[in-house]
């Protein structure tokens, strides 16, 4: 009866996910699907903006929940589980990169049996060059532009104060800031549009 009108319900943002924590510390597995299914995506950006590439940002979003379950009792303000999973996704991120992952190469021989479900090579090259183009530009950025676009593009508005809170920057200048960055980033792309011979 109690899954009918869960606590979290038409609530939104940090609201919302702190409900669900409280609901997940006392046993509703529910709750803490919820958590998982809107904050993984947080996680995975987050995880994949510390330069770790697929496997290795697999490992650390699956590390980051497996701690939260470990600690869900010693989070003491269940209000700040974003700033608390962006936080704890840079440290395993930091970890996973000073570990290293050793990769293994198939084999020329079981490599050629592989049927490839990749795009057409003239549309790959020309995605890889525009998101190459992109990330370049981006790379050029503020690292504290970095950081706001990457948590804002997840986050959204309903998780500005998370946001805020990660950052170290007042809730209301947010919005305003990102929109600089945003615009920064259009013109380094336009610079160096302009620079193609």
């Amino acid at each position: 009866m109690a899954d009918t009108n869960p606590p979290w319900e038409g609530l939104d943002g940090s609201d919302r996910h702190a409900a669900c924590m409280v609901a997940a510390r006392h046993g509703n597995r529910k709750a803490l699907d919820v958590l998982v299914a809107e904050l993984t995506p947080l996680v995975w950006h987050v995880a994949r903006g510390n330069g770790l590439d697929k496997a290795s940002a697999e490992d650390v979003v699956q590390t980051v929940w497996l701690a939260l379950l470990r600690h869900v009792d010693r989070l003491t303000e269940p209000k700040a589980l974003v700033g608390w999973l962006i936080t704890t996704t840079r440290r395993e991120s930091y970890r996973a990169r000073q570990n290293g992952t050793a990769q293994v190469e198939l084999s020329t021989e079981l490599a050629e049996q592989v049927l490839s479900r990749d795009p057409m090579p003239e549309a790959e090259a020309l995605r890889e060059e525009r998101d190459q183009d992109l990330w370049i530009a981006f790379s050029r950025l503020p690292r504290r532009c970095q950081e706001l676009l990457r948590l804002t593009v997840l986050a959204g508005r309903a998780e500005y104060q998370a946001v805020s809170e990660a950052l170290r920057m007042p809730r209301g200048s947010i919005g305003p800031t990102r929109g600089r960055c945003l615009n920064t980033l259009r013109t380094l792309l336009s610079d160096d549009e302009g620079d193609v011979p």
